[in-house]
């Protein structure tokens, strides 16, 4: 199967998700759920688009957080 390109709307919306989510990752966010048995990742929804994400987690401080896309695929593809 040949891998679709994000329309530019989907991709706009997706990273604005993901520049609120990174902004304050622990608070609640209506587009990303945290992966089960995944510890630490999120996916960020964006119609039928998907990013996981990493929260890279520093120690002792909640300051430092980073949060890393780790992939960004079609709702169909991207777990696999």
């Amino acid at each position: 199967m040949q891998p679709q390109q994000m329309p530019l709307r989907e991709a706009r919306g997706l990273l604005r998700k993901l520049g609120e989510f990174a902004a304050d990752p622990f608070a609640t966010h209506s587009v990303a759920l945290p992966l089960a048995g995944r510890p630490n990742r999120a996916r960020i929804r964006q119609a039928d688009w998907r990013a996981v994400v990493l929260i890279a987690r520093a120690e002792d401080t909640v300051a430092e957080d980073t949060v890393i896309v780790e992939r960004v695929d079609h709702r169909r593809e991207v777990y696999r």
